[in-house]
């Protein structure tokens, strides 16, 4: 996914784009509405991106978690991979409980599946909802305000990136259009 293509979602649909990706994971596209909020080119809001990203990530985490109330041990008993993150999860539970329930959303790898694996364990729905609630607080501030105070670097890092990957792929590319080249001529030779 390009940096375009979301600024564009960003710039045509906003609030809701924002609501979206945050649900479903969203620290890039929260980010990025920072920074669309610091250009004023987007017409958002400081206050409306954290709001709507609050919203969505506790909307996310909320029914990830109820996914995993109701169906969550069916589905982890037939699938033999999740059981080792499952155990992971339960591991860092009984060591930080109240901790990782505050913090899950800040790790690479724990933000989709730990609050589906939550809801495979005893904790009261009433108190996962007031820790999500405040880590989703804090993780909408925290990204929402870097992304407003470090956009202009956040866009050249992002760019610079992509152009490495587009060069890569141009390489690549080049590659293999050389290797066909190669076969094509030795093969018009073994004609002649």
């Amino acid at each position: 996914m390009s940096l375009e293509f979301l600024q564009e979602v960003i710039r045509n649909y906003g609030y809701l784009a924002l609501f979206i990706g945050t649900f479903l994971e969203g620290e890039t596209i929260l980010l990025l509405a920072g920074f669309a909020v610091q250009t004023g080119n987007f017409g958002l809001s400081l206050h409306g991106i954290i709001l709507t990203a609050f919203v969505g990530s506790l909307a996310g985490d909320q029914t990830a978690f109820f996914v995993g109330r109701y169906f969550g041990n069916r589905f982890l008993r037939r699938r033999e991979k999740w059981q080792e993150r499952a155990a992971r999860v339960h591991k860092l539970l009984e060591r930080y409980h109240e901790v990782l329930i505050l913090t899950f959303r800040f790790f690479y790898g724990l933000r989709n599946l730990t609050p589906f694996i939550l809801g495979t364990t005893d904790i009261s729905a009433k108190k996962f909802f007031v820790l999500n609630a405040i880590g989703a607080f804090v993780w909408a501030v925290a990204f929402g305000c870097i992304g407003y105070l470090f956009g202009d670097l956040l866009e050249n890092v992002l760019e610079s990136v992509l152009k490495e990957v587009h060069n890569v792929e141009l390489i690549i590319f080049g590659v293999i259009a050389l290797v066909v080249l190669i076969f094509w001529i030795r093969k018009m030779l073994r004609k002649k």
